[in-house]
């Protein structure tokens, strides 16, 4: 979630600098170049007065023409300024530098026409940094309520331009820090936001992994994600309480259901002294008897290992499996089975010891019932890159599509193994065992027929 939700803030801030930031650069241009504009029409006013007194009947107006002659070659030589007053046929009255003449178009055309109507210059088009262009500024000369000639000024901007890009440097600069200080805000204001919601997401993780005890700490945030986490503990707690209640009335139940259980069997013993000893009703009490004795004990079992935890340790699985086989090697042989160990010679991994050989004990006793005599069950261990493995593969009748979607569910058992012993827990108190460690086992086709079991060991500590 912050890796969206950062680049959104940062696209939106940046998005304000610089909408902030363009209008600031554009009017620092226009504010340079309105101030060399008024700057040029105080100097053509100077000008033009000088030269609303040089007549053509005046005695000294020679004399006031060299006059305004001089100051303007001496305005053009100091500041690079083009400056020449002109009579409406664009005849000059004076000039400088001597070259220079009126364009026959262009904004220095369109300058001096306005100045014929009697208006000064005031809004010449912007000159911005990246284009040469020049100012041209004019202004009437009024003689008796006439316009007899105009002062016009053509001004480079190399300077001007200059300023606005030192200006616009800066400003871009400002903005740069400004938006570096508010993507660590916005870094800030994420990590704070998100910090209950990271908690959260990692509290639930862990109870969906079986890890039911686990909570969301007290942090910092926004008081609406620090309510829920809150109430999320509270909800935790309670679902807790429950899963506990429902362990201890299995628990209970079964420990408080074999007391009877014992003392009706044995009744039933004594009843069975007094009948004839091949009877078969007293047989079919017996097995069932036993089968409910059985399946109480899983029951227990079951209660237990949900409520356990798991011892893990680092261990190395090879040895481990090679004791359960060789455990199980003589019910094999019992049964005309052929039960091997086949694989890596070492496997690390992290696994409950006492959890891993009653899951083995589980899966390998289920190939041993099912496996019909002269087949093999080969037992293979190996190391992956994440998981350390235990594959049992069996040669029996194997399980359909729809029976493995279900094998491990408590008390399934498929309804062509009814008459085979089995209380349909095993499986079930194997993957209980395994979860709790970070384990799991798996179940698919052994082609051509039979059935392969995964039994799976992290090679990493969990959560580390």
């Amino acid at each position: 979630m912050r890796s969206r939700l950062l680049p959104l803030l940062i696209v939106l801030m940046a998005a304000v600098l610089l909408t902030l930031g363009f209008p600031l650069a554009i009017s620092v241009a226009a504010a340079e170049q309105q101030r060399l504009v008024i700057d040029r029409i105080d100097d053509t006013a100077r000008f033009a007065a000088l030269a609303q007194s040089i007549t053509d009947t005046s005695p000294d107006s020679e004399e006031r023409r060299r006059t305004l002659q001089t100051d303007l070659e001496l305005y053009a030589s100091v500041y690079d300024i083009r400056a020449g007053v002109f009579f409406r046929d664009d005849r000059a009255l004076a000039k400088a530098p001597g070259f220079w003449t009126l364009p026959a178009e262009g904004e220095g055309r369109t300058a001096f026409n306005e100045a014929l109507l009697g208006r000064r210059s005031h809004d010449p088009p912007q000159v911005w940094p990246w284009r040469d262009g020049r100012v041209v500024v004019a202004s009437p000369v009024v003689r008796d309520g006439d316009v007899v000639a105009v002062v016009v000024l053509d001004s480079p901007t190399g300077e001007m331009r200059s300023r606005i890009l030192r200006t616009w440097l800066f400003i871009g600069l400002g903005e740069a820090l400004a938006l570096l200080v508010a993507v660590g805000a916005a870094v800030r204001l994420t990590g704070w936001v998100l910090l209950p919601v990271r908690t959260l997401d990692a509290a639930t993780h862990d109870i969906a992994g079986g890890r039911m005890r686990s909570r969301v700490a007290a942090s910092a945030g926004p008081p609406e994600l620090r309510r829920l986490a809150r109430s999320f503990n509270e909800m935790a707690d309670n679902v807790e309480d429950v899963l506990e209640q429902q362990r201890a009335f299995v628990a209970d139940a079964s420990h408080q259901l074999r007391n009877p259980l014992a003392a009706l069997l044995l009744r039933i013993e004594l009843l069975a002294l007094e009948l004839p000893e091949d009877s078969e009703e007293i047989a079919a009490v017996r097995t069932e008897g036993k089968r409910l004795a059985r399946v109480l004990d899983d029951l227990l079992d079951l209660a237990l290992a949900e409520h356990a935890e798991a011892d893990l340790q680092l261990i190395d699985i090879v040895p481990l499996a090679a004791e359960r086989v060789a455990s199980w090697r003589p019910m094999a042989e019992r049964e005309g089975v052929n039960l091997t160990l086949d694989g890596a010679p070492a496997a690390t991994a992290w696994a409950d010891p006492v959890a891993l050989s009653s899951a083995l004990d589980a899966v390998i006793d289920n190939a041993l019932k099912f496996t019909p005599a002269g087949e093999d069950v080969t037992v293979t261990v190996a190391a992956g890159a994440v998981a350390a493995t235990v594959v049992v593969a069996d040669r029996g009748p194997g399980l359909t599509e729809a029976e493995l979607e279900r094998v491990g569910d408590r008390f399934w058992r498929s309804t062509r193994h009814q008459n085979v012993s089995g209380s349909g827990l095993g499986l079930s108190i194997s993957r209980v065992l395994l979860a709790a460690g970070g384990g799991s086992i798996a179940y698919e086709h052994h082609a051509p027929h039979g059935l392969r079991v995964t039994v799976s060991v992290p090679r990493d500590l969990p959560g580390s």
